[in-house]
């Protein structure tokens, strides 16, 4: 039994080196200040939103706040969220600032989503923003490095939950096939009728469509190996956790997978489609040996 135990100990928090966790952290950083930059015009647009719309959901209904911020509260969450994008990135006072970077975060996402539509590509991201900033993540390539003496087991514990989450995330997904339209789901049927009906109410209203799902959506032979592909990546999302190598060849089909929907369904996951939510499963250190050495430590 000790046996037994050791091994899944060393599997959960397996010995690797803090440059590892700090380059994810720095990764997911760039990618959170990047996508807040974008997306930062439209997160300031909730401000003028009527009182009516506004059904908090989440961590803004948990805390009760029942009716729409002011305007300048939007405009403030957004630009500190922003800012703390930053500093989360750097590594900069990461014990102090990276938990309320996680928190800015959470709170500026949800309440986008707190206006009659959920957006759901985003919670890999705040989920695992959430896990660096309570985790030792810039005990290196950061600034104003703190000293430690930490194990090199304790950075592979924050990897290895990040990596968990992502696949708990995708099985979830297929349970949630499984349950909506049973073992039916691989005859293709349901991806088919899903693709047509959305692309073409997409064309009705105006929107940004795919010409490809459209023109594919008249064959019914495409339709079962694509569907049975995405059941099996999905349920098999737990065996990316047995051993490094599975793990980036999970993450190369789940990338596969969100490539085939934004061509087929112009429905864009950019956390995924970036490849930083699959980062934790590979060594993500080596992307340093290209970037000049002062910037390594």
């Amino acid at each position: 039994m000790s046996a037994v135990w050791s091994y899944l100990d060393r599997r959960l928090a397996p010995e690797v080196p803090a440059i590892r966790l700090a380059t994810l952290r720095a990764l997911v950083g760039l990618f959170s200040l990047v996508y807040l930059s974008i997306r930062f015009i439209h997160l300031l647009r909730y401000r003028d939103f009527p009182a009516a719309q506004f059904a908090p959901i989440g961590v803004v209904s948990w805390l009760g706040l029942e009716t729409p911020l002011a305007p300048w509260a939007v405009v403030a969450q957004v630009t500190v969220t922003w800012l703390l994008s930053i500093t989360f990135m750097l590594g900069f006072k990461h014990r102090v600032l990276a938990p309320l970077f996680a928190f800015a975060l959470l709170w500026t996402l949800t309440y986008r989503s707190s206006w009659g539509m959920i957006f759901h590509t985003e919670n890999l991201l705040v989920l695992h923003v959430l896990v660096l900033a309570a985790a030792p993540a810039a005990d290196t390539l950061a600034l104003r490095v703190p000293p430690s003496e930490r194990s090199a087991r304790s950075y592979g514990l924050a990897l290895r939950l990040m990596g968990l989450i992502t696949v708990l995330g995708y099985f979830v997904a297929g349970v949630a096939k499984l349950r909506n339209a049973g073992w039916a789901w691989s005859s293709g049927d349901v991806l088919q009728v899903q693709v047509a009906y959305d692309n073409l109410r997409k064309l009705a209203l105006g929107d940004f469509y795919s010409p490809l799902g459209g023109l594919l959506a008249r064959f019914d032979f495409i339709w079962p190996p694509l569907a049975a592909t995405s059941l099996i990546m999905e349920l098999a999302a737990p065996v990316a956790l047995l051993g490094d190598r599975v793990g980036r060849w999970w993450s190369f089909a789940a990338f596969s997978f969100h490539l085939g929907v934004l061509a087929l369904m112009a429905i864009n996951f950019p956390y995924p489609l970036s490849f930083v939510a699959y980062a934790s499963f590979f060594h993500v250190e080596r992307v340093l040996r290209f970037l000049p050495s002062r910037f390594r430590t």
